[in-house]
């Protein structure tokens, strides 16, 4: 249940960093694209998008149903390739280190 918490504040934290940075968007993607089957939607979604529309619904949903969460993923490297000349986005990628932290 701790773990549950923290991650709670942890999501809650990307959201508000994400918005912050100007990547949170109003309007989802297409139904189309958010049904990419490849990883982090790379094909469809730009990596923010990702974030907003699929990780956090996902992760918030398990939380919400008291179902088992992931274990052990590493979404961090991923994003920081992506953002590696976006200095303005290291509010969010710190966010994401203590999500891969506690999901460790």
């Amino acid at each position: 249940m701790k773990q549950d918490t923290s991650l709670t504040v942890l999501l809650n934290q990307l959201e508000q960093q994400l918005r912050e940075v100007k990547l949170w968007q109003d309007m989802p993607p297409s139904t189309q694209a958010l049904s990419s089957q490849q990883p982090f939607a790379i094909d469809t979604l730009e990596p923010h998008q990702w974030l907003q529309w699929i990780f956090l619904p996902k992760m918030r949903q398990l939380i919400e149903s008291e179902l088992s969460l992931p274990q052990g993923f590493a979404i961090a490297p991923y994003f920081e390739e992506c953002w590696k000349q976006h200095t303005q986005y290291l509010s969010v990628l710190a966010v994401i280190r203590q999500i891969d932290t506690e999901a460790a």
